[in-house]
């Protein structure tokens, strides 16, 4: 017994030792985070590189002796790299993120995806989302942009177009699963009338129409569910995540019940410095109405080598039939080529502005 004690004690000591060492090489490692992080300051460069984290991964997972110890260490490693992000974001003043609506809410999730070790901000409306990043009481914004399955969030392209001091910094592709959520004690039977966002009522309408509800429309899923918690009525039930559910103590009565099984929130994040390189970068810009303005414009894009993913149309504010575009295209905005189309274009168009450059991120 005395022996088992003693080479526990003697384990202790070990591990105490390793750690000691471990606190100076993590003061190290912070010290040379700092620097990474002026670095990317001064050239306008996200936190987060995600091709170079994977190959950092790799790199030190190769180096273990022991492959007992793996997945033990590339957790750790993946752990010691989010805290150097956070601290990052901490250095560089991007301790606060906004996002509209309340916890629970899909953007709250989407948020805790992309930023760790932040302090979450809610507004009530996207526009003083915005007017929170412009004025910098946050960092960083999160908004949904468009939906897989019922399109555009159009009134946050149009604070894009209006927000000339504000660009789009990520964007980030969610899953989203719709449920029909009830206070405890409900049956499915008992509903009557779902309650959430205008979007979740579009995406669940086969569902909603199959069992013939009422519809009320909420300014966000988790509002929604937060308001059937609190009037704990039966005869209502709220559409949103699970992750709602178990927020605001609810019983799911229905799950997955979107029409689109590959139902999709694609979110922007936005803030007021431009990244200086990524693999998409996105324009808005007007034409003059003359005949086949805006199909010259497409074609240089195309003409220069780029891909156009996406394009869309919006009405000008206050000009009646007047209309601004939005398109996104693939390639890197640092490259001489991308400089080239930009200066091209804007001898085409009556105006036209970057609106964001980033890496697009999958759901994770």
């Amino acid at each position: 017994m005395e022996q088992q004690e003693n080479e526990l004690e003697q384990a202790r000591r070990e591990i105490d030792a390793v750690d000691a060492e471990m606190a100076a090489l993590f003061c190290r490692r912070m010290d040379a985070v700092r620097r990474v992080a002026a670095y990317k300051q001064a050239r306008g460069l996200p936190v987060l590189d995600a091709s170079r984290e994977e190959a950092v991964v790799a790199k030190n997972c190769a180096r273990l002796p022991d492959e007992a110890y793996a997945e033990y260490y590339e957790d750790f490693i993946r752990h010691t790299m989010g805290l150097s992000r956070a601290f990052q974001r901490a250095v560089l003043g991007m301790g606060t993120v906004a996002y509209q609506g309340v916890e629970g809410a899909f953007s709250h999730i989407a948020l805790t995806r992309l930023f760790q070790h932040v302090r979450a901000q809610a507004y009530p409306t996207w526009a003083e989302v915005f007017d929170a990043v412009a004025g910098g009481d946050a960092a960083y914004g999160v908004l949904p942009f468009e939906n897989s399955h019922a399109g555009d969030v159009s009134e946050v392209l149009d604070l894009c177009y209006a927000h000339r001091d504000i660009c789009v910094c990520d964007v980030y592709d969610l899953p989203v699963s719709q449920n029909l959520l009830g206070v405890p004690g409900a049956h499915l039977s008992d509903v009557k009338k779902a309650v959430s966002h205008p979007q979740a009522l579009q995406q669940s309408a086969k569902f909603i129409r199959s069992l013939g509800l009422e519809t009320q429309a909420f300014q966000n899923t988790a509002a929604a569910a937060k308001s059937v918690a609190e009037a704990g009525d039966k005869s209502v039930a709220a559409i949103a995540s699970l992750e709602t559910a178990a927020l605001y103590g609810l019983s799911v009565l229905a799950e997955n019940i979107n029409t689109s099984e590959t139902n999709t929130t694609r979110f922007i994040v936005i803030g007021r410095r431009m990244n200086a390189a990524g693999n998409r970068f996105s324009l808005l810009f007007t034409v003059d109405h003359r005949a086949g303005r805006l199909a010259r414009v497409m074609q240089l894009i195309g003409a220069m080598g780029f891909n156009l993913e996406c394009i869309k149309s919006r009405p000008m504010p206050n000009v009646p039939w007047e209309y601004y575009f939005y398109v996104e295209v693939v390639g890197d905005l640092s490259a001489e080529k991308s400089k080239e189309l930009l200066d091209t274009l804007s001898g085409v168009c009556r105006t036209v502005r970057v609106l964001g450059v980033y890496d697009r991120q999958a759901a994770r």
